[in-house]
């Protein structure tokens, strides 16, 4: 028996698990995201830093993305979904080893002597029937299913790790994009209420040489036109401000009363001389959705074995030893000894196509898991490449906007000139410095879409989590 039992146990454990072993997929071939090489300002191939928000060079900024870090309950149920599939795996390897149970169970009996043989040999009719008993069986793994079900419960664990990575992406690249735009819009509200005050300074003016006679009712009417739209302009800039800063704080784990402390200005964020972009290949070996879609395709391929697993035969091992007695003094004694050994091997023969359904329904999803991972590297590069476009557009938009400030500022010098000298009006000096202030305002606007159009390239090149020194123990 010993050596049937040792025979088996070599056998569960030698076998070969049934099913396609998982490969990672190939990465793509290409090197790079656009037609065109990539312009000056971008390194090719550069490793991206984990904690990529620093490069702006901003305390409060880097102080805000921290707080968000620590208190977003975002995150904290990513972390505990993370620690569910990890204690799932270990409970699923449970199933690779020996099922050990214990079982007491007293019974007051009364036998019809009159009319049955006893139960006791002393043939007494009333007595206390004490049973304990240890049983043990052990399901072997010939043919691998159970260790397919291990393998499935770590690629999801693996891929519920990846979407806590994924969580720190959007998190942080929220945080930074939101505080990009809060600062924008505080630009664009400033330099609005420099056309503002312009505006009403005009009007004034105007009142003035009208109750004079010197202009007629038209001019008033125009310039208070001009106001009306200069002011329209504020309450939605102003509208957005608040709705960043609300997000900020909810971002941070907070409620909207308890805004950010921090404030932002375009001045005080900068940007790096190169922006670094991982080359394709790097990317999709880095990118945590493209690692979670990963991890799905190989729990779709173990899926697949454990389904083939169910239609092959299944060998149980069993084993029983205990003792029955009327007393516990004696429950151990010789003769009320019993113990039981035995194997079982069962086969399902007929389920209504169950099992061989339930078996194409595994390849179908490893199918369906394999076209989604090539659809989220596809999705990957194209936000690269869409980054990098908007970069350029970007740089582009900033630098004609600043030549329109400058431009601007030329021209208010100028007409301030000739007010001097008395050529011009002092109306002509309020449009000139309200042409300046919205050169201002639309210059502030393209500085804040590239900066955070670089926000986005980090988030699209995966933020660098890799990088990050507690991740040294899963390289």
């Amino acid at each position: 028996m010993r050596t049937v039992l040792a025979s088996l146990a070599m056998l569960a454990v030698s076998a070969c698990a049934v099913g396609p072993d998982f490969k990672p997929p190939q990465i793509p071939v290409t090197d790079r995201y656009l037609a065109a090489d990539l312009p000056a300002g971008f390194a090719s191939g550069a490793n991206v830093p984990y904690a990529w928000w620093r490069i702006y060079d901003c305390a409060a900024l880097n102080a805000l993305v921290d707080s968000a870090l620590h208190g977003s309950p975002t995150l904290a149920a990513a972390q505990a979904a993370l620690r569910q599939a990890n204690e799932m795996v270990r409970a699923q390897r449970g199933v690779l080893f020996p099922t050990l149970q214990a079982s007491y169970a007293p019974s007051r009996e009364r036998n019809a002597t009159g009319t049955l043989a006893p139960t006791l040999t002393s043939g007494q009719s009333l007595f206390t029937l004490q049973t304990a008993q240890v049983s043990v069986s052990y399901v072997l793994d010939v043919f691998g299913g159970n260790r397919r079900q291990i393998e499935s419960a770590q690629a999801l664990a693996d891929g519920q790790r990846y979407d806590l990575e994924a969580a720190y992406l959007t998190l942080t690249s929220n945080v930074v994009a939101t505080a990009i735009q809060a600062a924008s819009l505080r630009a664009q509200i400033e330099a609005n209420d420099s056309v503002v005050r312009g505006a009403r300074a005009g009007l004034a003016i105007l009142n003035q040489q009208r109750a004079l006679g010197g202009i007629a009712p038209t001019a008033v009417m125009a310039q208070e036109a001009a106001l009306a739209a200069a002011e329209a302009q504020l309450p939605p800039l102003r509208k957005q401000l608040a709705l960043q800063s609300d997000l900020l704080a909810v971002l941070a784990g907070h409620s909207p009363g308890e805004a950010p402390a921090q404030t932002f200005e375009l001045a005080a964020l900068t940007l790096p001389k190169d922006l670094p972009v991982s080359l394709p290949s790097a990317l999709v070996r880095q990118r945590p959705d493209v690692l979670a879609a990963e991890a799905q395709l190989h729990y779709a391929t173990a899926q697949v074995g454990v389904a083939t697993a169910d239609l092959l035969p299944q060998l149980t091992l069993t084993g029983t030893y205990g003792g029955a007695a009327t007393g516990l003094s004696t429950l151990l004694a010789g003769g009320n000894l019993f113990w039981t050994a035995g194997a079982s091997l069962s086969q399902t023969l007929f389920a209504g196509g169950q099992l061989w359904h339930h078996k194409l329904a595994a390849d179908a999803a490893l199918d369906a898991a394999g076209a989604q991972y090539r659809v989220v590297v596809l999705t990957a590069l194209q936000n690269v490449a869409d980054t990098l476009n908007a970069l350029q557009f970007d740089a582009q938009a900033v630098a004609a906007d600043e030549r329109a400030a400058s431009a601007a500022g030329r021209s208010l010098e100028a007409t301030r000139a000739a007010l001097q000298q008395g050529s011009i009006s002092y109306l002509d000096q309020l449009n000139a410095e309200q042409t300046r202030a919205q050169a201002v305002a639309n210059l502030a606007q393209a500085r804040g879409s590239r900066l955070a159009d670089t926000a986005a390239l980090f988030a699209a090149l995966g933020g660098g989590w890799w990088n990050r020194p507690d991740q040294a123990q899963h390289q």
